[in-house]
């Protein structure tokens, strides 16, 4: 990925001394208090008590902050990524670390350390890592607000931490709902993508997701909204990189797939259907999977009906890589060259 860059023609929010993340610009101007509040969570089912923290500072104080947090790990972890979703039925994506398979501590830093600027500044995006044995988890949400969880022999730690960043407890930090929250601003890109080259935040969270080894957090088997109801047959559309086959190495492209699904391994299922169709092509890489509004679906799916009993896969679109000849192309139902595989109205880059 080539290396990304942050805009230059924002201009940072200060509300009183208190400065913002760069893609934050509130409508409540009124300050936060700089500080940290602490919450005991009793344990309940057979789960440990908790501690959970939540500090808040200037964002020039930030940095140190998670990094004095990160340094309460212990040394293998899995990676957590919550980003702003396309999907229809889903507000928040997030994508956690495999529990088989937890990454060293000194990988995971080393990864936040080369796109820190990006995960301090922009609001689309919260990041983080957590641990079984001791339960410890530490993770900065979309607003930058650093949210600490440890068990009860861990407490006095993290307080000593939070006390040498120079921070003390407050009762509470931005002026509304603190259990929930949620605040009222403009939530504004901060990465430049002027040139095609420059990598987007979805580039981003895409290597992120590679280097941290991570999935998303769904249920595969099921397809529900955010209030957990049952959505049955809904309309798909996956963006995959495909490579040659045959093995040739100068040959690759960029694959959409619409399908309807009732559920993420039933559409992977039709998605291995349309490899058998098209055996010159073999997946490498899936780049998205979201679920689309049928009102949301392409001009091809026009004459798609609303209501849906089976599912099926309705269009398959390749699109060569820019960089093959001209003349390189193979479509099943559309085509065209470009970067990466140009998405639809309200599809999601982020798997």
């Amino acid at each position: 990925m080539s290396t990304f860059r942050l805009r230059t023609d924002l201009q940072r929010v200060r509300l009183g001394r208190f400065a913002l993340p760069l893609g934050i610009e509130p409508v409540d101007r009124r300050p936060p208090h700089e500080g940290f509040t602490v919450l005991y969570n009793p344990g309940e089912d057979g789960e440990p008590d908790t501690y959970s923290f939540h500090a808040v500072v200037s964002h020039e104080r930030l940095r140190d902050l998670v990094r004095g947090a990160l340094s309460l790990l212990p040394e293998r972890v899995s990676p957590i990524i919550e980003i702003d979703s396309y999907d229809a039925y889903r507000t928040v994506d997030v994508y956690i670390g495999r529990e088989e398979t937890p990454l060293a501590l000194s990988d995971f830093v080393e990864t936040w350390t080369e796109f820190e600027q990006v995960l301090l500044e922009d609001a689309a995006v919260g990041a983080g890592a957590n641990s079984d044995e001791p339960f410890i988890e530490v993770f900065l949400d979309q607003w930058k607000g650093l949210s600490i969880h440890v068990p009860p022999e861990v407490r006095d730690k993290v307080e000593f931490m939070l006390r040498e960043q120079g921070l003390e407890e407050v009762i509470t930090t931005w002026p509304s709902s603190e259990s929930e929250r949620t605040y009222d601003a403009t939530i504004r890109p901060v990465l430049d993508t002027s040139d095609e080259t420059l990598p987007t935040l979805d580039d981003v969270v895409l290597e992120l997701r590679r280097r941290w080894n991570l999935e998303l957090n769904v249920d595969p088997e099921s397809n529900v909204d955010d209030a957990g109801r049952e959505l049955g047959l809904t309309l798909w559309n996956a963006a995959l990189v495909v490579e040659d086959s045959r093995g040739s190495t100068d040959r690759s492209a960029y694959m959409q797939v619409w399908a309807s699904a009732r559920s993420l391994s039933q559409l992977e299922q039709l998605i291995d259907s349309v490899f058998e169709q098209y055996p010159e092509w073999s997946l490498y890489e899936c780049y998205a999977v979201t679920r689309v509004a049928y009102d949301d679906r392409p001009e091809e799916l026009e004459h798609l009906k609303p209501r849906r009993t089976a599912p099926e896969v309705h269009l398959v679109q390749i699109f060569p890589d820019q960089e093959q000849q001209e003349g390189d192309t193979d479509s099943g139902g559309g085509g065209g060259g470009g970067k990466k595989p140009p998405p639809p109205d309200q599809t999601d880059l982020s798997v």
